[in-house]
């Protein structure tokens, strides 16, 4: 690349976050394609199949694979995922029943309304007696910064961290699309059994949008936190399912737009 600082040019080689295209297939079927960042890749189909609540748990599974790609001289590209559900599993609904393509910034792109994505979620967020402090939530952010090691090298990925109330660290993804990073870090909690993850936070890097707090819900996390703004959509699902949803949080600033009675030493929460 040509560096331009000022007046002075410069030629250096630099690291970029890398960025395929991955295709979801049940059984042999197509599903989905989406745009990620290669690796954990069992991770994100089980992860977005929770989303779209196709899968609640690992024994809903048998398989996963990866199936030759589309090369000329047939040499794997490791980005086409084949899952194997049980039989006693119901198919994908109709509606998920076709190939749609999901951009790595936006994971609704495709839906045809919100009806579509509001999936009933097999846990109960709102039976879920969890409680985190201000002072614990205020030092996730560095946390999950501490812990993403890809991004030190490109600058160019989102993360999402899952924390218990007392701060630990239990999984952390990053991926060019947030939302492909959260269905990793779901996914990876469906193939250690440890769905519905209850007593949770979600901590992501940008912002909460209405199907990051959609895909909370179907794992059974209880509280959403991240670095920038929620968008209407997402409070009115995060008010519905009993979340703790909590935006622009930097340091000991943060706006807690549901679920403040999980808050400890919250005041006035209006919930």
């Amino acid at each position: 690349m040509l560096r331009v600082r000022d007046d002075a040019r410069s030629r250096r080689p630099d690291t970029l976050a890398a960025e395929e295209p991955m295709e979801i297939r049940i059984g042999a079927r197509p599903l989905a394609i989406t745009m990620r960042t290669p690796g954990h890749d069992f991770d994100l189909a089980l992860g977005f199949l929770v989303g779209e609540g196709v899968v609640h748990s690992a024994e809903d599974v048998v398989a996963l694979r990866y199936c030759a790609g589309a090369t000329d001289d047939g040499t794997n590209t490791y980005n086409v995922v084949e899952v194997v559900l049980d039989p006693s599993v119901p198919p994908p609904a109709a509606s998920l029943e076709r190939s749609f393509y999901t951009s790595s910034s936006c994971g609704l792109c495709g839906k045809a309304s919100l009806d579509a994505v509001r999936t009933a979620s097999a846990y109960s967020v709102a039976d879920d007696p969890f409680h985190i402090s201000a002072r614990q939530l205020a030092v996730l952010p560095d946390r999950l910064r501490a812990a993403q090691t890809v991004f030190d090298a490109t600058g160019g990925l989102h993360a999402a961290g899952l924390f218990t109330a007392d701060g630990e660290l239990l999984a952390v993804r990053e991926d060019v699309g947030r939302h492909n990073a959260v269905d990793k870090v779901i996914g990876d909690a469906v193939r250690n059994r440890a769905l519905p993850l209850t007593g949770t936070v979600l901590m992501v890097s940008g912002r909460a949008s209405f199907e990051l707090v959609q895909k909370a819900v179907m794992a059974g996390i209880p509280a959403l936190a991240a670095v920038s703004a929620p968008s209407s959509l997402a409070v009115d699902l995060a008010e519905e399912a009993g979340m703790l949803l909590v935006g622009f949080l930097r340091g000991t600033s943060m706006n807690v737009y549901s679920g403040s009675h999980r808050l400890d030493g919250a005041k006035n929460s209006g919930d």
